[in-house]
């Protein structure tokens, strides 16, 4: 059976399990992404699948998702639930898929100086990607971010790094900080004990890698409690980068609860949230979903009762912030 063959297979079995009581939020299958095979110099060759919207807006946005290790481009743009809200919404989704040949895991090569510096390896593949869709379909420059899970996470991190000029804003769900590792060995020991540089160590590392001078993209950050993979100290050590690079201190500008779950926020004199970050209690090495808003459980894709990617929609301003200050308090609880 081929690669996508499996991978259909693989979805069709997640949804006859999980779909039936969603069927509203989940219309998209992979019939509805198309593989591009010439959107430019990709020197990692590494595959792009893309969905369009028929009744694609003026000047629409662009979201770039990267997959996890042993995941493809397509089952994590279902399980994720950017493909339905990228039909919903109207933008366009791109997913870059890393190839068997690069890594045999099929994790993007986040911890390899080559494929995470401006113009070269995979970095430069996935820009390849993003610049082919913008140019085709007159994207809004100021709206096209990037997100990630784990390898992926980490990688969305090294473009917002790499290409900072490119993308407004990032997220990274059990990612790692950039540069944190530069090899095989250096990365596991990064996953399980964290970044050990200082803040202005790891965001002089973001400033060496372009010779942008800001303003910095905006950045969500998400980890589980739970996490056995990619220690949580590793979402501790991105914002600490993070912060550095945007002048924040410590401490957030405020903290608030999410269905349950602590968000802080980093905000500018402007009152802009520039940084947040979830911790999410009990969740393990995965994407945190709420099945009855949106995603399809499945591998690293985790019940949590919160969807990250609708809140990390929300945090880009793709979604209006839902609900209001009223009905959380009629209702008790905040919606995922």
């Amino acid at each position: 059976m081929s690669r996508i063959g499996k991978t259909i297979e693989d979805l069709n079995r997640y949804r006859r399990r999980w779909l039936t009581p969603f069927a509203g939020e989940m219309e998209q299958s992979p019939a509805d992404l198309v593989e591009i095979a010439d959107f430019g110099h990709n020197p990692a060759r590494l595959r792009l699948l893309a969905f369009v919207p028929d009744d694609l807006p003026p000047e629409p946005a662009l979201v770039v998702a990267l997959h996890g290790c042993n995941q493809t481009a397509a089952a994590y743009g279902i399980g994720s639930g950017w493909l339905a809200l990228a039909a919903r919404e109207g933008f366009i989704l791109c997913l870059p898929e890393q190839r068997g040949g690069n890594n045999s895991h099929q994790c993007f090569n986040w911890f390899s100086t080559r494929d995470t510096a401006r113009g070269s390896g995979e970095a430069a593949s996935i820009h390849a990607m993003t610049e082919h869709l913008a140019l085709v379909h007159g994207v809004d420059r100021q709206r096209i971010f990037v997100t990630g899970l784990s390898a992926g996470g980490a990688m969305a991190v090294s473009m917002l790094a790499a290409y900072p000029d490119v993308f407004a804003a990032g997220a990274a769900i059990a990612g790692l900080s950039y540069r944190c590792a530069t090899g095989v060995g250096a990365a596991l020991e990064a996953m399980a004990h964290g970044d050990k540089r200082s803040g202005l160590q790891a965001a002089d590392a973001v400033r060496a890698a372009s010779d942008h001078a800001g303003p910095w993209p905006r950045l969500s950050v998400w980890h589980g409690t739970q996490d056995e993979t990619v220690t949580q100290d590793n979402a501790r050590a991105l914002v600490r980068q993070w912060r550095h690079l945007h002048g924040f201190r410590a401490a957030p500008t405020r903290e608030e609860c999410v269905n349950g779950q602590r968000r802080r926020v980093w905000s500018d004199a402007a009152g802009r949230d520039l940084i947040e970050l979830y911790i999410v209690d009990g969740l393990g090495h995965g994407a945190p979903l709420a099945q009855s808003t949106l995603g399809l459980p499945g591998p690293f894709l985790l019940e949590a009762g919160i969807s990250s990617t609708r809140r990390i929609a929300e945090f880009w301003g793709l979604l209006p912030p839902r609900p209001s200050s009223l009905r959380r308090l009629l209702a008790g609880v905040a919606p995922a």
